[in-house]
């Protein structure tokens, strides 16, 4: 970015340290003339830039904040005020009706000064409304991103978030409209894992960072020293991950190309449709699912919020390494079991196990995550840390599902992605999202089960389903409590209070309706009986494929589809 170090007009380049006169560098649309680094901009400069004259910004829709009421060393509630009053803006994105060069458009843009561009419930819901006023209007959607991934203080809500995007642009996928990504810097995390990465075209302004795991988190994690230009737009460019680099004065005309191809038909700027009076209501907006009732499956009736003392537990107990594992539950619960292998693209990835069997006599294709029992086999499963090469393979095998017309389950108990410097020169995140988008349209029925842990986006991208059911001590979260300490308490031996404050546990989770059921374990865990809890497992998979076998594929998916859109709704969906 370019920052202001002097009084003055003169600012100074972060890129190469030059002085540079405030309006030369306005004249220049925040492009450095000396070494061409490209300065952030806000979102509604970022609209004023692509469309033209004209352009009206879409309405906010409604929605409730701070859903988990979360306080670190400060209220949530009180930096969401800071930031709005701060930049102006409700959100961390600002979406409008336009067009560019008289070919109309949707365009989003997200702005980084707004809580470094993270993507919570608010964002998640402006994606989705402008994508179904894209598909209302059949125009194409541009979506500019900038931001540093997903939204911490929102918990699972915000990571439910990347599912609500990507099946927003999968549907514009199959109703034949363009979708167009321009990645500015930075682009990380569950942003980058989402609908950045899906749309048919991904540009990127030159030196733009893209990628799942950040630097300091690859470097801290795996202590590897990272190359030149790691993750900018021309290390992108020459993995083919995207499809050009344009610079900021060429965007316009580059787009205006690519519209031309998806041939709409050009209209004057500010003109209005027959669409735009009479527009399909949102999923979720007013129709969000009834609560269950108490004792039925999906109940959250009865659960209330963990302290941090049960939560932290927890925690220990879904990583205890005398849990079943995923091979474990299939050798206890899966007849005639196949394992199949391999991505059919770069190799395999032995974090990842997946193939066909039969589940109380039904047939099904399950996928889990392996994360292995003693040192020796975590180290060879990569402690349960997915490639790019174990998504894909996931994806291939709930492919072949759809072929066969057979269920899918998924068994997740992963602390992440993994982490490395080859897992982002793969592409880490184009797989992750993928996977979203894929399972969002699977016509089979889906069942996912958290066994132990539940990582973030590396986890959902395995638990887009139908159901979702967890294990007794099983945690789902955003991000890990370690890692929620450090950032925002600036403490890793916060990480107990941080566990609370996310609701990573059963609890919390029932109340988000982020998983429908819990299955119980054996008294003491799992670990005490992986027998019992295999088949604790089996029965209650079994109950929910049947239930499921006789709807309509279209009905599945729709539904499916209508339970994520449901994630960080209108006010009646606030915590208790």
């Amino acid at each position: 970015m370019v920052t202001a170090t002097a009084t003055g007009a003169w600012t100074r380049c972060a890129g190469c340290a030059a002085p540079v006169y405030g309006r030369r560098l306005a004249r220049a649309l925040q492009v450095c003339p000396e070494c061409g680094h490209h300065g952030r901009l806000g979102a509604h400069d970022r609209l004023g830039l692509l469309l033209d004259d004209g352009w009206r910004e879409l309405p906010s829709p409604p929605g409730a904040d701070d859903p988990l009421r979360f306080t670190d060393l400060r209220p949530y509630r009180e930096r969401l005020r800071e930031a709005r009053d701060a930049t102006g803006l409700p959100e961390a994105i600002v979406c409008a009706a336009g067009a560019v060069d008289g070919r109309p458009v949707v365009a989003g843009a997200m702005d980084f000064r707004f809580l470094g561009g993270s993507m919570g419930c608010g964002v998640g819901r402006r994606i989705e409304r402008a994508a179904r006023r894209a598909l209302a209007d059949r125009v194409p959607l541009i979506l500019v991103s900038a931001s540093g991934g997903a939204r911490m203080q929102e918990g699972a809500l915000a990571l439910m978030q990347m599912a609500r995007t990507s099946q927003a642009l999968a549907e514009l996928d199959e109703a034949g409209i363009l979708t167009i990504s321009l990645v500015t810097d930075p682009t990380y995390g569950g942003v980058a894992a989402s609908f950045a990465a899906l749309a048919d075209v991904v540009l990127a302004e030159p030196g733009a960072r893209m990628g799942f795991a950040g630097p300091r988190v690859i470097e801290q994690t795996i202590g590897h020293r990272l190359p030149e230009g790691f993750q900018t737009a021309e290390f992108l460019l020459e993995r083919g991950l995207i499809d050009a680099i344009v610079p900021r004065a060429e965007l316009r005309e580059t787009v205006g190309r690519l519209l031309d191809a998806a041939r709409g038909p050009r209209r004057p700027a500010g003109t209005r449709d027959h669409h735009e009076e009479a527009r399909p209501p949102e999923p979720g907006a007013h129709d969000r699912t009834r609560p269950a009732e108490p004792g039925a499956p999906g109940a959250g009736g009865g659960f209330a919020q963990e302290g941090d003392e049960d939560a932290w537990r927890a925690v220990r107990l879904a990583r205890d390494p005398g849990r079943p594992t995923t091979l474990d539950h299939i050798e206890a619960v899966v007849d005639g079991f196949q394992e199949l292998r391999g991505d059919r693209a770069a190799g395999d990835c032995p974090a990842i196990v997946g193939g066909v069997g039969s589940l109380a006599g039904r047939p099904l294709v399950v996928v889990g995550v392996q994360k292995g029992r003693d040192l020796r086999e975590r180290m060879a499963r990569a402690f349960g840390m997915p490639s790019p090469a174990g998504y894909r393979k996931a994806g291939r095998l709930m492919r072949l599902a759809a072929k066969l017309r057979i269920p899918v389950l998924t068994l997740v108990d992963t602390p992440g992605a993994h982490p490395g410097r080859e897992a982002e020169e793969h592409g880490q995140a184009f797989a992750i999202a993928e996977n979203l988008r894929l399972m969002s349209g699977l016509p089979v029925p889906v069942v996912s089960v958290i066994t132990g842990e539940g990582g973030s986006g590396g986890a959902l991208a395995l638990a887009v389903a139908d159901t979702v059911l967890a294990l007794e001590n099983a945690v789902y979260s955003v991000i890990s409590p370690e890692g929620c300490a450090s950032i925002l308490w600036r403490d890793p031996a916060a990480a107990p209070r941080a566990a609370g404050a996310l609701r990573l546990g059963v609890r919390g989770l029932l109340a988000q309706r982020v998983i429908d059921e819990v299955i119980p374990e054996p008294p003491g865990g799992a670990h005490a009986d992986p027998q019992a809890a295999s088949l604790a497992v089996r029965d209650a998979v079994a109950a929910h494929l049947d239930r499921l076998a006789g709807l309509d594929p279209a009905a599945l998916v729709a539904e499916r589809r209508r339970r994520f859109s449901s994630f960080g709704g209108p006010a009646e969906g606030e915590m208790p």
